[in-house]
């Protein structure tokens, strides 16, 4: 048989065949496979064929050939497994940092990463409309940028905007820049957060990444107090509720015993939890005392009270009574 232009690309025909249509339940046989190469001018025997799926099994691909009466080969294993990939799948797009546009254009390419019988189970459980997505589609560009400037160790500047009730845009400051040391980035409730060192408050503080705009490394370096470690990263989420911060103070409360499990939850294994009773235990949390942390504590009810210290459960009964003013 004379050879093609294109006969130097039949295996990787072959290959993109294989990723794209076969699978386990999928296998494509011996004809399927001819008439490709046919309708892409590149005509081949079946030995040649063989030959070409012996060479790729050679490279380390899992490529395994059913009998019968559905006779054919499929690629047995990938990168990614279905269930990883549905995985991925539902981090996107319950991902509030990440638009709808950029939801869709990502789960389409993790489409490409399994067979397209596959990847319409894939899309089976896909809900984007009515998800509270951010508006800024910029937001792939600022990630980029920010990890460019913790990589380089110097400072970035910024500007931050937050919604009028107008829904419009209003910058912070006036419109003039941030300027600070970036240690890292954290998701946390479903939004995407850059952890950095303000250098003019002299303190650790932490901004919403889909509401930076005009992200610039600059030419200085990173102030030495933004060195923290990862361990410290992850303390600091801790914590912070809902990434709202306040004066760090060691809180002591007493939880139900039912509320073991939320404690845990929110603090990791490592917390001290000491009976006090058959009913009850006290742990000691570290926390940035704010209203959201507030909140958590009394959407346990009568279930978790603040014993010390005093001026923070003054702080609670406070807020508890303003808030029940409003209902009055």
């Amino acid at each position: 048989m004379p050879r093609s232009e294109n006969q130097k690309l039949k295996i990787l025909y072959i290959l993109e065949l294989l990723r794209r249509s076969s699978d386990e339940n999928h296998p494509v046989s011996m004809r399927q496979i001819l008439d490709r190469l046919e309708s892409l001018g590149v005509p081949a025997e079946r030995k040649s064929v063989y030959d070409d799926i012996e060479a790729l099994r050679l490279f380390g691909l899992d490529i395994e050939k059913t009998g019968g009466n559905n006779a054919g080969y499929y690629l047995a294993s990938r990168e990614f497994e279905l269930p990883e990939l549905k995985l991925l799948v539902d981090a996107v797009q319950s991902s509030r940092f990440i638009t709808s546009k950029k939801t869709l254009s990502l789960i389409k390419k993790l489409e490409c990463l399994c067979s397209e019988h596959e990847a319409r189970s894939l899309r089976r459980q896909v809900f984007i409309a009515n998800r509270i997505k951010t508006m800024n589609e910029s937001i792939y560009y600022n990630v980029d940028k920010i990890h460019n400037g913790i990589s380089l160790d110097r400072q970035i500047a910024f500007k931050y905007f937050e919604y009028s009730v107008k829904k419009e845009r209003v910058a912070r400051r006036g419109g003039s820049e941030y300027v600070v040391s970036p240690i890292a980035l954290t998701w946390d409730d479903k939004n995407y957060y850059l952890i950095a060192y303000d250098g003019e408050a002299g303190m650790v503080k932490h901004y919403r990444v889909d509401k930076m705009t005009g992200i610039r490394t600059t030419s200085e370096n990173c102030r030495p107090e933004a060195e923290l470690h990862s361990r410290d990263v992850a303390d600091y989420s801790n914590k912070v509720f809902g990434m709202f911060t306040g004066e760090e103070t060691a809180v002591r409360v007493r939880f139900k015993n039912h509320l073991a499990d939320a404690v845990i939850d929110r603090f990791g294994t490592d917390i001290s939890m000491i009976p006090v009773s058959d009913t009850e235990f006290e742990a000691t949390v570290s926390v940035a005392v704010s209203p959201q942390f507030l909140a958590w504590i009394y959407g346990f009810g009568a279930d978790a009270v603040i014993i010390s210290p005093p001026e923070v459960a003054a702080r609670m009964k406070k807020q508890l009574a303003e808030t029940a003013a409003l209902y009055k």
